[in-house]
């Protein structure tokens, strides 16, 4: 099979998805839906949704912000993510070649965490962002002011608990660089807003990505923040496969298919809820001192997942 076809079949997928399945924006509804009308209208078309006021009744709605933080939780020690550039997870420049870059995670007491994000010091961006189900694990104080059964059709649809339960909060300067989860996502913002860019998987021949090799944000000792790299067990650099554009600034000259993408933007409030469906692309901002919620659920590894799989080996052949 020749490149050429390769890519004429894909664009075939690329049309025939934006005529018959994928809509012109992302839907959305106003509270939750049922198990019934979740899983038929969303789970199984693997497309987004998005439940305004949702979670309206969450006690956290009125309580979580700084001062009530600063009250309650003051001395609580948390995880935080700590970046030169506000990307916890992205690329940045390391003698003279894009690495993919972990951030620097220093454990601190609430008020202090809460104090970074008032003073702006601008070579440092905060972001409490550990994904280990740290609601749960960290942050029991504050998990009774959430209404857990505002998550019942979620879980009966799915068949099964969240695999993660993840507090966010941060400066409005920490984003999310586009990326792709194995996981059913139920996003639900508390404070604030989220800005979400999203691409759905039938678009991955559109999105460019790469191998990078890998580095962890390190503080010296005059405090600055570099860059080391990762080595493995023989002392190469480790790779990982990331995107490789930038959809607010997408340099199109070098990255020409990323203009065939087909791109969503959203906003999410205070009370929203978002199904972002597994394999979908994303892109995440944030309003300053933004309060989130969102309950991960394994995906089902079925035939839709074998065929995205089969997506990407096609890609990297036709490149």
């Amino acid at each position: 099979m020749s490149n050429s076809n390769i890519r004429e079949a894909f664009q075939v997928l690329t049309n025939e998805a934006k005529d018959l399945f994928l809509p012109a924006s992302i839907p959305e509804t106003f509270g939750i839906p049922t198990a019934l009308e979740f899983v038929r209208d969303h789970v199984a078309k693997n497309l987004p949704v998005i439940m305004r006021e949702a979670i309206t009744d969450w006690p956290a709605l009125e309580k979580w912000n700084s001062k009530y933080f600063r009250d309650t939780i003051p001395d609580k020690e948390v995880t935080v993510a700590i970046t030169p550039n506000g990307y916890a997870d992205g690329l940045a420049m390391h003698e003279s070649e894009e690495h993919f870059v972990l951030p620097l995670e220093q454990i601190m007491r609430m008020d202090e965490f809460l104090s970074m994000l008032d003073n702006k010091n601008p070579n440092s961006v905060p972001y409490i962002q550990r994904q280990n189900s740290n609601l749960t694990e960290d942050f029991q104080e504050l998990w009774e002011d959430v209404n857990e059964g505002s998550l019942n059709f979620a879980s009966e649809a799915f068949n099964k608990q969240p695999d993660a339960i993840n507090f966010w909060m941060g400066d409005e300067r920490a984003i999310t660089s586009m990326h792709k989860d194995p996981y059913e996502n139920i996003y639900c913002v508390i404070s604030g807003f989220k800005d979400f860019i999203l691409i759905p998987p039938i678009d991955l021949h559109n999105v460019p990505r790469r191998q990078y090799p890998m580095g962890i944000y390190m503080q010296e000792n005059d405090d600055k923040i570099v860059i080391e790299p990762i080595l493995d067990e023989i002392g190469k650099p480790r790779l990982i496969e990331w995107v490789s554009v930038d959809p607010l600034e997408p340099d199109l000259s070098r990255y020409p298919s990323y203009a065939d993408a087909t791109t969503y933007e959203i906003r999410l409030n205070a009370g929203d809820m978002l199904y972002l469906p597994s394999l979908w692309y994303h892109h995440v901002r944030q309003s300053h001192k933004c309060i989130a919620v969102n309950f991960w659920y394994d995906m089902e590894y079925d035939a839709r997942y074998c065929f995205y799989r089969m997506m990407e080996k096609l890609c990297n052949y036709g490149q």
